[in-house]
């Protein structure tokens, strides 16, 4: 998941804030030796038979960079499905995050080309309008990552399930304390404005360890102490950290001033967990603090391995680009349109918890395991 971060390291909440147990999941990445690419498997969430036989079937997708590791691994396994769909891509991307005008651009270009369909990680609503021309044009559009606001602007949207995923890793940080109390930092995404893959991980987290996040559209407004699942509670703070190592070190300084007694840590990215383990082995206490971190790129997997994460919710974006490209192929030779997933109102990609340690009967994959559908370098 994307977090809508200028981080050189992809989040993925990444936003988006929506990481899987769908086993078959795709990793394409810049550095191929890093992960092993399954971009061939067959999409589960895509209706009609055959997707890669008659003419070449034209597809745009348009990301939000190509300066992400993320959004390279849903290029490249794209361009991998296109290959096997006999699919036409064309690629296109903002030239930073918020680049709204290229997007744009590009949706127009796939008009004029006559493309079948769009594959889109939106930088932000003045996509909408150009969006809706397309799908009057007859092309179906799928939402990557994050659904747009409203979600009605895409027929559809592949992503992670962000609430899932922040369950898992609370899930863990609950069993992994044994009873004890917890004191808990929730280093968060923004303080001052509302973004659904920022309030889905943190509400996700607190659920996991039990505990009523006392709000559908707010961060902070659960009870300040009380009991989780296995004990007793204190939120020490909540912090922004704009999904960025810098932002996850300055926000873990600013909750250990308010409470040096904090054991357990949320992040809403790996670059934030990053930041937030940085502040603390500068404070010397790294290893009284577990940390909690969501994306699953290949390097955040490093870091559940040597220590400094407890455990890491992932997801898979490259996954969610080659499932686009497939069901787009399969719609265009007479396929049916393909469905979200039951009781969802979006096709869930699937997420996983990547950990070294068992704990209580949670299941888990090691980080080699997690390896073969990881993103990145």
């Amino acid at each position: 998941m994307d977090s809508s971060t200028t981080s050189t390291r992809a989040p993925r909440l990444g936003r988006r804030t929506r990481a899987a147990a769908a086993g078959t999941a795709l990793c394409a990445v810049a550095a191929l030796a890093a992960c092993s690419s399954s971009s061939s498997g067959s999409s589960t969430g895509s209706g009609g038979s055959g997707s890669g036989g008659g003419s070449s079937v034209g597809v745009s997708l348009i990301l939000k960079t190509l300066t992400n590791p993320y959004f390279v691994s849903m290029e490249s396994d794209a361009k991998a499905a296109a290959a096997k769909d006999n699919v036409s891509l064309t690629v296109a991307a903002g030239t930073k995050d918020g680049d709204t005008q290229t997007q744009i651009t590009a949706i127009d270009n796939a008009i004029s080309r006559g493309d079948k369909g769009i594959l889109i990680t939106t930088n932000g609503d003045a996509v909408n309008a150009a969006l809706k021309q397309a799908e009057t044009a007859g092309l179906f559009v799928i939402a990557l990552d994050t659904a747009p606001n409203p979600p009605s602007v895409a027929d559809i949207t592949y992503a992670t399930d962000n609430t899932a995923a922040g369950k898992l890793d609370g899930q863990y940080a609950a069993a992994a304390l044994g009873g004890k109390p917890a004191v808990i930092a929730m280093l968060d995404l923004f303080n001052n404005q509302v973004v659904s893959v920022d309030i889905d991980r943190d509400h996700g987290f607190l659920q996991g360890m039990g505990i009523d996040p006392g709000s559908t559209t707010e961060n902070g407004q659960e009870a300040k102490t009380g009991s989780y699942s296995g004990g007793s509670y204190t939120i020490a703070c909540h912090q922004p950290t704009q999904g960025a190592i810098d932002g996850g070190r300055t926000a873990m300084e600013n909750c250990l001033s308010a409470n040096p007694n904090i054991n357990v840590v949320y992040a809403i990215n790996e670059p934030a967990a990053e930041g937030a383990y940085n502040a603390l082995k500068a404070a010397g206490v790294q290893d009284k603090v577990a940390v909690y971190a969501i994306d699953g790129s290949c390097s955040g997997l490093k870091l559940v391995t040597s220590g400094e994460f407890a455990a890491d919710a992932v997801q898979y974006p490259g996954k969610m680009a080659g499932l686009g490209v497939d069901s787009i192929a399969k719609l265009a030779r007479g396929g049916s349109k393909p469905t979200v997933t039951q009781g969802k109102s979006f096709f869930d990609t699937g997420t996983a918890l990547v950990a070294t340690k068992a704990v209580g009967g949670l299941t888990i994959q090691s980080p080699t395991d997690a390896a073969s559908a990881c993103w990145g370098n």
